[in-house]
């Protein structure tokens, strides 16, 4: 197959690689991007996992073939979900490739790249050179192939990665309850039954547990209201204490309360936050610019320091590594720990959530309450001609409130916020934004949106 090369200008994101397959993505896109990863890192040794897209093991294979020919030993972790990936790059400080498409539906697939150490790869730091290297082998004048091509070899590391995810909690103080797990037939259906069966207090329910790439019950984006819908039900019908929610690569889960009604990405990283606190005092702690006002209350009112930052995994990492960090999250579900490699992990927050709900001794949507303080938007999307005319125009209008451009624009009007983003594929503009009610909050959305459709 002849493939442009001007394709890797389409599918190479800020954060990750994703396309639709086979046109975007094929076996000569993997493999090229297999030397430009291999040379990129100068790693003797490269780990490859994948998950259980229909196309992932093609890719995966294409992708190991052009490491090795270029020199690098690659170790096929098999099956595995996203933090698992991250768990091995740290714990064996090897470079690793994750085949996924997080919950994009069947027909895509794509690569989330680290460095040895679970180190984030973003486009200012090597995946624009990684993706410029992919063009030229695909043009055909890439980098000669290495003298001695490397080897493959093969790695299970789904109990050491259970054993590292229970550690982060005392196994004794696990209550006795009953949970529920929508795993949305993605990675989840294997990791989540290996961890809880470390658990034996807590009784487990898997719900969609086949690894199927078709997603035949429903998407595996449960950001999406709608994609919950089925875990909330089975919560209230089937009496359980907490219902989880994971995402196709398992890196992401949303939490359900014994009710069924769902917690915030938000919510949950403030209650995260308040239990981290209690075991490093004084610590700093990390929240994405649309995460919710409370957090960084919270993360105050338990002695710690809050710091805002853009949205994505490679920024959040290296404000970690910056700052000392010993947890982030985002609204959006991802939740990353200092002793994960920094790396995020949705089975780890799984684990402290119930411990949370254990040490409380009363149920989530009790424990939930004092963590719960505004009223939100949710993320609106909406086409605009030029986003940066409409960024100035906005920015304008609100000229009297403090405003910063950190990610987007944020403009702070005292009891109400609101952040304004650029989407990174498409020209549209998303609008998060909070208030003390729900009246103020429906207002302030309109307000703002008539001057974003008005431009």
């Amino acid at each position: 197959m002849t493939v442009d090369p001007a394709i890797l200008d389409e599918i190479v994101m800020a954060y990750d690689v994703r396309g639709t397959t086979p046109e975007r993505m094929n076996a000569d896109i993997a493999r090229a991007l297999g030397v430009a990863f291999a040379r990129f890192c100068g790693a003797s040794t490269v780990l490859v996992g994948r998950d259980m897209r229909l196309t992932g093991e093609e890719l995966a294979t294409a992708f190991a073939d052009g490491a090795m020919s270029h020199g690098a030993d690659v170790v096929h972790l098999g099956l595995a979900s996203t933090d698992l990936v991250s768990f091995a790059a740290g714990r064996l400080d090897a470079p690793g490739a994750m085949f996924t498409a997080s919950h994009n539906p069947a027909e895509y697939n794509g690569i989330k790249f680290c460095l040895a150490g679970a180190r984030p790869v973003g486009i200012d730091t090597g995946l624009a050179q990684i993706r410029d290297t992919a063009k030229s082998v695909l043009a055909g004048n890439g980098p000669a192939p290495a003298a001695v091509r490397g080897s493959l070899s093969r790695h299970d590391m789904l109990d050491e990665f259970a054993d590292h995810v229970v550690g982060f909690i005392d196994r004794s103080s696990i209550a006795p309850m009953r949970v529920v797990a929508d795993t949305a037939n993605g990675m989840g259906g294997l990791i989540v039954p290996a961890v809880f069966s470390r658990l034996p207090m807590v009784d487990l329910e898997v719900m969609y547990p086949e690894l199927d790439g078709s997603f035949p019950n429903h998407p595996a984006d449960p950001l999406q209201p709608a994609n919950q819908r089925d875990l909330q039900a089975r919560v209230v019908a089937g009496g359980f204490d907490v219902g989880l929610a994971f995402d196709g690569d398992a890196d992401r889960v949303f939490v359900v309360d014994e009710k069924g009604r769902g917690l915030s990405g938000s919510t949950t990283t403030a209650i995260l936050a308040a239990a981290m606190l209690r075991n490093h005092p004084g610590a700093t702690v990390l929240h994405n610019l649309i995460c919710s006002r409370a957090v960084s209350e919270v993360i105050r009112e338990s002695g710690g320091v809050p710091v805002r930052t853009k949205v994505g995994h490679s920024n959040i990492k290296q404000v970690m590594a910056e700052t000392g960090a010993v947890f982030g999250g985002e609204h959006s579900a991802h939740y990353y720990f200092l002793d994960n490699y920094r790396a995020d992990s949705g089975i780890i927050a799984a684990m402290l959530m119930l411990a949370e709900v254990s040490r409380a001794g009363v149920p989530l949507s009790e424990l939930r309450r004092p963590f719960e303080r505004y009223e939100a938007s949710g993320e609106i999307n909406t086409s605009v001609a030029s986003v940066s005319r409409v960024l100035d125009e906005v920015a304008d209008r609100f000229g009297a409130f403090p405003q910063d451009r950190i990610d987007g624009l944020t403009v702070d009007c005292g009891d109400w916020w609101f952040n304004l983003r650029p989407s990174n594929t498409e020209p549209l503009l998303r609008l998060n934004l909070e208030a003390p009610t729900r009246e103020v909050c429906d207002t302030r959305v309109a307000e703002v949106l008539a001057i974003v459709t008005s431009v």
